[in-house]
């Protein structure tokens, strides 16, 4: 799922939910460099946390 996280699209991290609707900075090699605005920018192992693609902000 992570595969398809591109820059600018929004994600919850699903162990992390007081951090915020983040949005994605970068994809590279399965590592995402994602800002939250509770957590700051934070890079995430895709192969070990898969992020929740956030479609719609208002839910």
């Amino acid at each position: 799922m992570n595969a398809i996280l591109e820059p600018g699209m929004l994600v919850r991290h699903p162990g992390q939910p007081d951090w915020g609707l983040g949005q994605v900075q970068s994809n590279i090699g399965g590592r995402i460099t994602v800002n939250f605005p509770e957590a700051g920018k934070v890079v995430i192992d895709g192969s070990r946390i898969v992020l929740m693609p956030v479609f719609d902000p208002s839910n």
